[in-house]
């Protein structure tokens, strides 16, 4: 890493953590933070490490994380800085779906919106895209999902394991339901949970074999699969998931109580 990097992500850090991240607003009333273009490793280059977190010690239950590859973002975009919550669900989609006790809770609103499945999210995007009368709404793709939750960083986690408590809601200490959104620290560009309290889905298909081909410029995933990735690790997972390089898959219209989603605004500038 050069030095203009360094000084870039150094700049970058202190911004975001001094709340001066940009960001906008959508009639939702969605924050969204932008995210440079740049280049990452994608994947896992400490499959060593990670082994010994495994509870078998079974590396080859992360081989769909392997090989770590260079991959380039070539575009900026913008990043919803939370989960989509119940009170934004309701808003545009006007349902509640999710263990009823979640929706008469007096915080209801800015609770995760769970229990949605990855058909359901896209059903979401559709009527964000036709309220706005825009179409750059989206799910990220993997590779802009993890390049936005490592910020910068080149380790399992942006942060050490032993302070996972105090930065990611997980099954040690969130009671094993989920949480408000924006309660643990953003990350160093200014984006909430991407650790912990729900898996998001993400937009691409699931391949486990993927990473050994992908494209090295903004992969969109394998051409073809029955399933979808989700990414982040929920308020119901040990910690040897809560990574940002784990990678788990479902059906598109799976809906648990531990998968949500953000969503993605592509822009090659600050929206108007």
């Amino acid at each position: 890493m050069n030095r203009l990097r360094l000084a870039l992500l150094f700049f970058v850090l202190l911004c975001s953590r001094a709340g001066l991240a940009e960001s906008w607003n959508n009639s939702l009333d969605m924050r969204f933070v932008r995210i440079p273009a740049g280049n990452f490793i994608m994947g896992n280059s400490q499959v060593d490490d990670t082994a010994f977190e495994l509870p078998d010690g079974d590396v080859q239950s992360i081989r769909d994380e392997t090989p770590a590859h260079k991959v380039r973002i070539s575009r900026d975009f913008w990043l919803g800085a939370t989960e989509v919550t119940q009170g934004q669900w309701l808003k545009l989609m006007g349902t509640r779906p999710g263990p009823s006790a979640y929706w008469r809770r007096a915080d209801w609103q800015r609770l995760l919106v769970v229990s949605v499945s990855w058909n359901d999210a896209q059903r979401f995007i559709k009527r964000l895209n036709a309220q706005e009368k825009t179409q750059v709404y989206r799910l990220p793709s993997e590779a802009e999902w993890e390049y936005a939750a490592r910020a910068g960083s080149t380790d399992a986690r942006p942060f050490p394991k032993e302070k996972l408590d105090e930065q990611a809601w997980y099954i040690k200490n969130s009671k094993d339901e989920p949480q408000l959104v924006a309660t643990k620290p953003a990350n160093a560009w200014g984006l909430y949970d991407m650790l912990g309290n729900a898996w998001e889905w993400v937009a691409d298909r699931y391949n486990e074999n993927y990473y050994a081909h992908s494209p090295d410029t903004d992969p969109q995933g394998a051409s073809s699969g029955t399933q979808r990735v989700r990414r982040g690790g929920s308020y119901h997972c040990e910690p040897h998931l809560m990574r940002v390089n784990y990678r788990a898959a479902n059906t598109p219209d799976t809906r648990y109580s531990v998968l949500g989603f953000r969503v993605l605004r592509q822009s090659i500038k600050k929206p108007d």
